[in-house]
């Protein structure tokens, strides 16, 4: 993916990780556009961020994917990259189903359907593009579980061979697939984590992103110096340490 030139959809970006990408994409000279659920988030997003354009769009709604996929090709038909970035993250106790039947339900919808609704409702148009990309996000935790995160854990693995696989299938058309992988960052996925000291700040993640896409425009996954301790445990040959160590720095995993 080239750092600049692109006109750029981020659903699920009115804060945190997606909102801070959005607002460094489009000062590396890219049209951005930002959705998310709330329209007063989306008013102070574009007065705050001028140039940057918004849409509503709910990611676990398959009918506002579907409207907000209009919206964005009649307003930018140049569109050719796709960021996935919605996501959500609970804590849950396995033992007891009441505390997370409901919660894997709504982290999976989010976290894998919604990216899955995405691409479908783009794919045939960034086909038609000269050069186009789509961003998968997946985490650190794809490669290794947080014990009291299972529905998210599993979600991001599955967006990692989700990625692997459209891959292949893409492979012949003008499409590439970058996974974005980040480690815990700080920001308000979990209670309390923008102020966990284990957590990356949000600002030098975001930088330390763009210099892997200026510098690595090729790259199939972009990972932050960070995440490696968790993304290649298994390589290494010390992963169950890796587990041991990401499940004993709190109670959260932090």
């Amino acid at each position: 993916m080239q750092i600049s030139g692109n006109t750029i959809f981020i659903p699920g970006s009115t804060s945190g990780i997606g909102l801070a990408l959005a607002v460094e994409l489009h000062a590396e000279g890219n049209t951005v556009i930002v959705g998310g659920r709330r329209a007063d988030l989306l008013e102070r997003i574009a007065a705050e961020h001028p140039g940057i354009d918004t849409v509503q769009i709910d990611t676990t709604d398959p009918g506002s994917i579907a409207s907000a996929a209009k919206e964005v090709l009649a307003r930018h038909p140049d569109l050719n990259v796709l960021v996935t970035m919605a996501g959500v993250m609970h804590i849950e106790d396995w033992r007891r189903p009441e505390s997370f039947l409901a919660s894997a339900e709504s982290v999976i919808t989010t976290n894998l359907l919604g990216p899955i609704r995405l691409i479908a409702a783009f794919v045939e148009h960034l086909q038609e593009q000269p050069d186009a990309t789509i961003v998968t996000v997946s985490s650190g935790l794809a490669f290794a579980p947080l014990k009291v995160t299972p529905s998210y854990n599993a979600s991001k693995a599955a967006i990692h061979m989700l990625s692997e696989s459209i891959r292949l299938q893409l492979a012949e058309t003008t499409v590439k697939i970058v996974e974005l992988e980040p480690p815990s960052v700080r920001t308000s996925l979990l209670p309390g984590q923008e102020d966990s000291e284990f957590a990356m700040p949000l600002e030098d993640f975001v930088a330390e992103v763009v210099v892997l896409l200026r510098t690595q425009p090729d790259a199939k996954e972009i990972q932050v110096e960070r995440v490696k301790f968790l993304r290649y445990g298994e390589a290494r040959g010390d992963y169950d340490q890796v587990v041991e160590t990401l499940n004993a720095l709190d109670p959260h995993g932090r």
